[in-house]
């Protein structure tokens, strides 16, 4: 399926951003700017049935990554990834070969988690309102939390099945194809302190983000892009450990 996309920039680089469930491309709306003010042209999707990219008869995540591939440009310099956009991408980054991957507190190991996710809890959360979403993310912005119902809105309900399939299974990398950061949110839900070492291991680069939610993007955007441009440089930036 050919997905929705929103460009920011016109830069001679490639910026590629997933976003995660129930969300769209308005929960890049300050890291796309950011970036192309970088020198990046930023190109970020709606996945199937998210935004507005078409609803289908059938999610999963093989599915939203066959997307990716379908849609996106191969070799970009830079791809981001959150949650399970971070899934999807690692799915398809050996098609999409970025030059750099940005797992941003991935959704590799709902398994084992602590906190399982599932289409009957994301369900629950497509009644969430305004108040809600404020009081339960105090450190995002209005305009973020704008965004969040926007995309809730727009989502359709049937690809929250897609994430009880990936229950079974652990989708933790073997290693990394390409030179891959992975971001964790403190305290983090899909990424535990075994699964880091784990990670670190592999070859992944692991910044944690202090203090953050499982949108770091949202919750610390200055520690977020920090991280992402700091390690591009060959840098440990600030508020990370």
């Amino acid at each position: 399926m050919r997905l929705h996309t929103q460009e920011w920039g016109t830069g001679d680089r490639v910026a590629l951003l997933i976003h995660g469930i129930m969300s769209d491309h308005r929960t890049w709306r300050r890291v796309g700017p950011e970036l192309a003010a970088h020198g990046y042209r930023v190109i970020a999707v709606d996945l199937r049935g998210h935004g507005f990219s078409e609803r289908a008869a059938e999610y999963s995540v093989p599915l939203f990554a066959a997307d990716l591939e379908e849609t996106l440009p191969v070799g970009a310099e830079l791809a981001i990834g959150h949650s399970l956009g971070g899934l999807s991408l690692s799915l398809a980054v050996h098609a999409l070969r970025p030059q750099r991957a940005v797992y941003s507190d991935p959704a590799w190991a709902l398994a084992t988690s602590e906190r399982l996710v599932d289409a009957k809890m994301l369900n629950a959360l497509r009644k969430a309102n305004r108040n809600m979403i404020a009081s339960f993310n105090p450190r995002w912005e209005e305009a973020d939390v704008e965004a969040e119902l926007a995309g809730i809105a727009a989502w359709d309900p049937e690809a929250g099945h897609a994430v009880d399939r990936t229950h079974a299974v652990d989708h933790i990398p073997e290693r990394p194809v390409v030179p891959s950061l992975v971001q964790v949110a403190d305290p983090s839900y899909v990424v535990s302190a075994a699964h880091k070492e784990e990670l670190s291991a592999r070859g992944f680069t692991v910044h944690t983000i202090k203090n953050t939610g499982h949108s770091i993007h949202r919750d610390d955007f200055d520690a977020f892009m920090g991280s992402i441009l700091g390690w591009a440089r060959g840098e440990e930036p600030a508020g990370v450990r």
